[in-house]
C-alpha cells in the first residue's frame, strides 16, 4: 500500500503545491515580526519546479495561468487599497506582460532539468532563474518608466532603491526576499518530491542492469579463428 500511497501523494504534489504558491500571495500573509516581506514568495519556486516536474503541457499553462490570475487578483486589490494609483494604466499592464515573460523563462529554465537531477543542482536552477527575474523586471522598469534616468546610474537605481514613496521599500529587499524564498520553497518542494517518488521495483532494476550488459557472442575457439 505504502507504494500506492506515495504514486498518489506524488501525482497531488504539483497541484498541492500551486494551491499553496496562491495562498502565499496573499497580501500581508508573509509578514516576520509584524514586518511585512515584501517579494517573499513561492512564485519563483513554482515556475522552475512545474517547468521540472510537471509533464510537458501542464508545465507551461498550469504555473502561467496560475501566475496571471493571482497578478490580476494583486491589481484588484492595489486598485481598491489605493484608489489613487491607477494600476490598469498601459504602464502596469505592460508590466504584467513583462512579468508573465519573465515567468515563461523560468518555466523553460526548469525544462533544461530533470526530476533526477541532484538537490543542489535543481537549488541552483532555481536560484539562477529568481535573479534572472529579478534583472529582467527591474531592467523593463527603467526602459519604460519615466520616472528614471536613461542612463546607467538610472539603471542601477532601478536595481537597488526603485521608486522612491508609495509605500514600497527598495528593490534590493524584494530581490533579497526573493532569494529567501525561492530558496526555501524550492528545498522544500524538491526534497517532498524526492522522498515521495515511486521506489524502483526489484523487477525494474534487474531489468536496467540486464539492459546495460552488452552482449557478448560465443568465444571462438582456436580453429575457428585460424579459418
Amino acid at each position: 500500500m505504502l507504494p500506492l500511497v506515495k504514486e498518489k501523494w506524488n501525482r497531488a504534489l504539483p497541484f498541492v503545491f500551486v494551491a499553496l504558491f496562491a495562498l502565499s500571495r496573499w497580501p500581508g500573509l508573509m509578514r516576520w515580526r509584524g514586518v511585512t516581506l515584501w517579494g517573499f514568495s513561492a512564485v519563483y519556486a513554482l515556475a522552475f519546479c512545474g517547468g521540472v516536474y510537471l509533464p510537458k503541457r501542464t508545465s507551461w499553462w498550469l504555473p502561467l495561468v496560475v501566475l496571471f490570475a493571482t497578478d490580476l487578483a494583486l491589481d484588484f486589490y492595489y486598485q481598491h487599497k489605493y484608489p489613487d494609483i491607477n494600476v490598469w494604466s498601459t504602464s502596469n499592464l505592460a508590466s504584467l506582460g513583462i512579468n508573465c515573460a519573465a515567468y515563461a523563462i523560468m518555466v523553460f529554465l526548469g525544462r533544461r532539468f530533470k526530476p533526477t537531477s541532484r538537490f543542489v543542482s535543481l537549488l541552483g536552477g532555481s536560484l539562477l532563474g529568481a535573479v534572472l527575474f529579478y534583472l529582467i523586471t527591474n531592467t523593463a522598469s527603467w526602459l519604460f518608466s519615466s520616472d528614471y534616468a536613461k542612463t546607467v546610474a538610472g539603471w542601477i537605481t532601478a536595481l537597488t532603491i526603485g521608486i522612491k514613496g508609495g509605500g514600497f521599500p527598495p528593490t534590493w529587499m524584494f530581490f533579497v526576499n526573493s532569494l529567501l524564498s525561492t530558496g526555501l520553497f524550492t528545498a522544500l518542494f524538491v526534497a517532498a518530491e524526492k522522498l515521495t517518488a515511486p521506489a524502483e521495483s526489484p523487477q525494474e532494476k534487474e531489468a536496467g542492469n540486464k539492459a546495460a550488459e552488452p552482449e557478448t557472442g560465443p568465444e571462438e575457439t582456436p580453429e575457428e579463428a585460424k579459418a
